[in-house]
């Protein structure tokens, strides 16, 4: 792990994607005293999923469209200066889940972040001034960009949104000083697209052979197939090799795309420099249920059967935590965290995720009791890993759905679905969860139950304290080790954002998060969308319609330090 300097300059702190900091002022013993600091309004009220960033005494925070980029003085919240890309309005009427955007970077002086409308921007940290504006993605056929840019050496790594509607996904690397594409990697298509060649060894057999980003799929349905990359990246400096998952294939009703699929819903390694693959292992393969392969991939360092393996540990939508061996992608372990009956297990000799036939969505009847839905046991919401505990902090849903798959024609720039969807809460009657997951022996130390999926990033810290929030606007500090809660703070909207922590130009330490709820699961509240309507939002309004009556829209930027 580097050494912590206090500071919060990538999306999830380190290349390792921890969300840990060794910072320990704030521990069990005093985390109830914790007060505001200062708020900031940003003047929207649409799901606000960003992380802050901290750098040199100064708070930056992205908003949703139009993703105004402030710069907040560390110590009083006052604005230095605010860069407004003016992106397309044309970009929300395409944006799947909200308007969202899910943060940016730090690097050479600059802050990279990616725009609603498909745009890269890097902006002088210092002045506010733009120092270039790329534009990656087309939003008339619905790609647009909500992730969070990861630099590695000098180039920014950028992947696209639009699964939903039929476009092809890729990861893209921007010269970090020209603001030039550098090299892009398709996720389907021929080798040369996805930039396949002689260094790619993926572990199992299945995916070797020629262009298998073609032949997996039907004539020509690659190129409206999906796999986009709108969640997290790693990166291994020794190796040199960064770690990203693929979305769903499109369109969700799967009997329009026979074959596996390749090479949607699992994880690639590349290398930083050129882009060419070097390994791929797919979560769900011939994806039936919408169980992107998007989620984070933590480094880690841990024993595996008494041996000490550097491996990548990834919590994904289908219900298992897989432990993947860093060097060649090979499945460790794969160990469900929620409530699944769409499959069976994972089969470690062929790396085959078990399906379970009878849940399998079909043409013109409904399948009910479909578990996990299809925001998967957890979605985007990222988690976290603390050294001292040796646990994994998983903000993560309990949803099933209903489900019927219906016909669809692929018309551009519009959805690309093809199924009817009602989600409700799983076993227990609660939405979502907060566990503590032992990622050695494969199993929960704790869980904290809520009324809804638990739609906000964690935070673990050296003082033993995870911070989560929920989404009807609590922002809750934690004993990392037993659960028991310190302290909450209601906010004034539902929380959908990354908590983070810094060394202020005090010396004291702060915490940040961002309210303001919506996303796909609070599109209810952020879209106004009528509850009576089961199937809005792709399903999710089902299991939302009590949203409304706790928490209402907002946008407020939250700092809390101890008196």
């Amino acid at each position: 792990m580097e050494p912590d300097d206090g500071q919060w300059v990538r999306p999830a702190k380190d290349y390792a994607s921890t969300r840990y900091s060794s910072l320990d002022q704030i521990n069990v013993n005093n985390a109830k005293q914790l007060k505001v600091a200062w708020t900031f309004s940003t003047g929207m009220d649409r799901g606000h999923e960003a992380a802050p960033l901290y750098v040199n005494g100064t708070l930056y925070i992205i908003t949703p469209w139009p993703n105004t980029l402030f710069a907040l003085d560390a110590k009083t919240g006052a604005i230095k200066w605010q860069y407004n890309p003016d992106p397309s309005p044309s970009a929300k009427g395409v944006a799947c889940c909200d308007w969202v955007n899910r943060g940016g970077s730090y690097a050479f002086g600059n802050i990279y972040y990616n725009t609603l409308d498909g745009f890269t921007v890097a902006v002088n940290a210092t002045t506010g001034k733009e120092v270039y504006k790329t534009k990656l993605g087309d939003i008339t056929k619905g790609e647009t960009i909500t992730m969070a840019p990861l630099v590695v050496k000098d180039k920014v790594l950028v992947g696209n949104s639009g699964g939903e509607f039929g476009v092809r996904g890729w990861l893209t690397a921007v010269d970090a000083h020209s603001g030039k594409i550098a090299w892009r990697a398709y996720s389907t298509g021929p080798d040369k697209d996805v930039l396949i060649g002689p260094r790619f060894k993926p572990f199992y057999s299945s995916d070797k052979g020629q262009d298998l980003g073609v032949k997996t799929w039907p004539p020509d349905a690659w190129k409206i197939g999906g796999g986009t990359v709108w969640g997290w990246i790693s990166y291994d400096p020794e190796t040199n090799l960064v770690f990203y998952g693929t979305a769903n294939p499109g369109p969700w009703n799967s009997d329009e795309r026979p074959g596996d699929n390749k090479w949607t819903a699992g994880i690639f390694a590349r290398d930083a420099d050129t882009g060419e693959a070097i390994w791929y292992y797919q979560y769900s393969r011939h994806d039936l249920y919408d169980y992107d392969g998007v989620n984070e991939n933590l480094l880690l360092e841990l024993p595996i059967n008494g041996q000490q393996r550097k491996v990548i540990v990834h919590p994904d939508r289908n219900g298992y935590i897989y432990v993947l061996d860093r060097a060649t992608g090979q499945p460790l372990s794969a160990s469900p965290f929620a409530y699944v009956n769409t499959s069976k297990g994972v089969d470690l000799k062929s790396g085959l995720l078990q399906y379970n036939d009878e849940k399998k969505p079909r043409f013109g009847s409904v399948t009910r009791e479909i578990c996990p839905s299809a925001p998967g046991a957890k979605d985007w919401q990222p988690s976290a890993f603390s050294p001292r505990t040796g646990l994994l902090y998983l903000p993560h849903n309990n949803l099933c759905e209903d489900e019927e798959d219906v016909s669809v024609s692929y018309i551009a720039g519009t959805p690309y679905v093809g199924a009817n969807v009602k989600m409700f809460a799983g076993p227990g009657g609660h939405g979502g969860e907060f566990t503590a997951w032992d990622p050695v022996n494969g199993k929960a130390v704790w869980k904290i139950k809520d009324r809804f999926p638990v739609w906000s990033g964690a935070l673990a810290t050296a003082g033993d304290v995870v911070f989560f929030g929920t989404m009807d606007g609590y922002f809750k500090a934690v004993n990392a080790k037993t659960g028991d809660e310190l302290w909450q703070f209601k906010t004034g909207s539902g929380i959908i954002g990354q908590p983070v922590t810094y060394k202020g130009p005090d010396g004291k330490q702060y915490v940040a998060v961002l309210s303001g709820v919506g996303g796909w699961a609070g599109a209810i509240v952020s879209g106004g969308l009528d509850a009576r309507d089961p199937t809005a939002a792709l399903g999710f309004v089902s299991a939302m319609k009590e949203l409304p009556k706790y928490t209402s829209k907002g946008g407020q930027l939250y700092v809390f330090a101890l008196p």
